[in-house]
């Protein structure tokens, strides 16, 4: 059994990931700005992510450090790239492995490029959070060898709006976008949380980024 802290534990990725651990008997720190909604077996903390000092109260003793939480500025201009130092000190302070829940445009979408943030049809109502993910990996892959990581990207289409059911399959991709037979590229939400965790429980990526879909 591991100890896992999970921040952003009730949103849509979080809070599924969180379940996803307690089906399987891990002990589970969720941390959120108000903690209405959390199960009762998780232990509910309150704070930001954006605080140091409470980072590294709230992560002493884990074995994994979950972040999945946007990657975009809040109405206070801070980013998710702006406290990786902070996660990374906690990681090593806790001997924790640091994992996130990232975005898919930084995915090639065929082996080679372009990336899917930089296709004609990208949205621009994505583009500041995926580009803050973008930014988020790229800091990852300069962290100093000490500190252990992955990260996540999910298939182009994934969210509430499509939660899908949990069908508990799943493929595993490197840095190209994944799409299935009829060129759908999405995983339920739950699937998704089943791959996340089995990583954890069985890791294979060792300061790396995959992919995961149908």
């Amino acid at each position: 059994m591991s100890k896992l802290v999970v921040f952003g534990a009730t949103g849509y990725v979080g809070g599924r990931i969180t379940d996803e651990a307690l089906r399987r008997g891990h002990a589970v720190v969720g941390v959120a700005r108000k903690a209405e909604g959390l199960h009762a077996d998780v232990e509910a903390r309150t704070g930001s992510l954006h605080d140091a000092g409470f980072i590294a109260d709230a992560t002493k003793g884990a074995d994994v450090i979950v972040v999945a939480t946007p990657g975009r500025a809040d109405e206070q201009g801070r980013r998710l790239l702006d406290v990786l130092p902070a996660l990374a000190d906690a990681a090593r302070a806790a001997g924790a492995r640091l994992s996130f829940v990232g975005g898919a445009a930084s995915l090639l979408v065929a082996p080679g490029g372009p990336r899917l943030l930089d296709t004609p049809d990208f949205p621009d109502t994505y583009r500041a959070e995926a580009t803050a993910q973008t930014e988020v990996l790229a800091a990852l892959r300069e962290l100093p060898a000490d500190v252990e990581w992955f990260y996540v990207s999910p298939p182009a289409k994934f969210g509430a709006w499509i939660a899908g059911e949990r069908t508990g399959s799943y493929h595993v991709g490197g840095d190209v976008l994944l799409s299935d037979a009829e060129g759908n590229s999405h995983i339920s939400g739950a699937d998704f949380a089943i791959a996340f965790v089995d990583e954890i429980d069985e890791p294979r990526h060792s300061r790396a980024r995959f992919t995961v879909a149908y």
